[in-house]
C-alpha cells in the first residue's frame, strides 16, 4: 500500500501564519506539521510516500524530508501542484507513482491521537472500494463546517454531506481516505465545484454510491490544524499535552 501526503493549499484560513510558509510547515508544538502526517503512516507499516505540495515554498519540503530516510520512509517522491485545483486533483497527481497499487491518503494538516494502523489492516482485508475514518464530533455547529456522513439503520453510509445545516450524524470525515487504484478513473470525471476545485467529498460519494464505502470511527483525538487559528491552536495545545500516533 502507497501514501499521499497532501500538502499543497493556499492556507488563507491561518493567514497571515502562512504568508512567509506553507501551513503544512508550521509548528506542532516541537516540529514541523507535515511530519505528523508521515509519522502515522510510517508507524502504520506505509513507508513508500509521496508528498504533495505547491506554490512558491515547495522546495522546502525537500530541504525538511530529504530522501525521508531519516523519517522511516523507504521511498519517497514529490509532486508539484501548479494551483489550487482542490485535493482530489492533487491526488490525480499521484497516480504513476501509486502504480496500480493501494493508496491511504492523508492530508498533512490532520492530526490523530492514535494509530491508524488498525484502519490499514482493515483496508488490506477490504475485497475493494474505498475507506474513510471518522471522528465523532457532539458540537453541532463545529459539524456544519465539516463534511458529515449521512448513515442508514445499519450504519452504512448513505451518503457524505460537506458542510450540512442540518448536520445528519455526529460524525465527521477526517482527511484520511483510502482508495483501491479506480480513484483514478473517477478523479477525471468530477466537474469543479462552485469554488472551482475538484472535490474529495465528491470521490467518496462516487464510492458510495457504487456500496464499495466501509469507514473505521477514530479512537481518541483527531484535529484539522488547518481549519482556524483557534483550531491550529487547539491542536498544538492538545499534542504539547498528550502527543500524537500512540500505538
Amino acid at each position: 500500500m502507497k501514501g499521499v501526503i497532501l500538502a499543497g493549499g493556499t492556507g488563507s484560513r491561518l493567514y497571515p501564519l502562512t504568508r512567509i510558509t506553507n501551513k503544512h510547515l508550521l509548528p506542532i508544538y516541537d516540529r514541523p506539521m507535515v511530519t505528523y502526517g508521515i509519522e502515522a503512516l510510517v508507524k502504520a507499516g506505509v513507508t513508500e510516500i509521496m508528498v504533495v505540495t505547491g506554490g512558491t515554498h515547495a522546495g522546502e519540503f525537500l530541504r525538511l524530508l530529504g530522501n525521508g530516510h531519516d523519517h522511516g520512509i523507504d521511498r519517497l517522491l514529490y509532486a508539484y501542484q501548479e494551483q489550487a485545483g482542490g485535493i482530489a486533483e492533487a491526488l490525480g497527481l499521484a497516480e504513476r507513482f501509486v502504480e496500480g497499487d493501494r493508496l491511504v491518503v492523508m492530508l498533512a494538516d490532520n492530526i490523530v491521537e492514535r494509530s491508524i494502523a488498525p484502519a490499514v489492516e482493515h483496508f488490506a482485508d477490504q475485497d475493494k472500494g474505498a475507506r474513510i475514518l471518522l471522528s465523532r464530533v457532539a458540537d453541532p455547529s463545529h459539524l456544519r463546517h465539516l463534511g458529515v456522513p449521512e448513515l442508514d439503520s445499519k450504519g452504512r453510509v448513505l451518503r457524505i454531506i460537506e458542510k450540512p445545516e442540518d448536520p445528519p450524524s455526529t460524525y465527521a470525515v477526517t482527511g484520511i481516505y483510502f482508495y483501491d487504484s479506480t480513484v483514478f478513473d473517477v478523479i477525471p470525471t468530477l466537474k469543479p465545484s462552485g469554488r472551482g476545485e475538484l472535490e474529495i467529498t465528491d470521490v467518496n460519494n462516487w464510492f458510495v454510491s457504487q456500496k464499495t464505502m466501509e469507514y473505521d470511527v477514530l479512537e481518541g483525538f483527531w484535529g484539522d490544524a488547518g481549519e482556524s487559528i483557534d483550531a491550529y491552536y487547539t491542536v498544538n495545545d492538545y499534542v504539547r499535552l498528550n502527543g500524537a500516533n500512540k500505538d
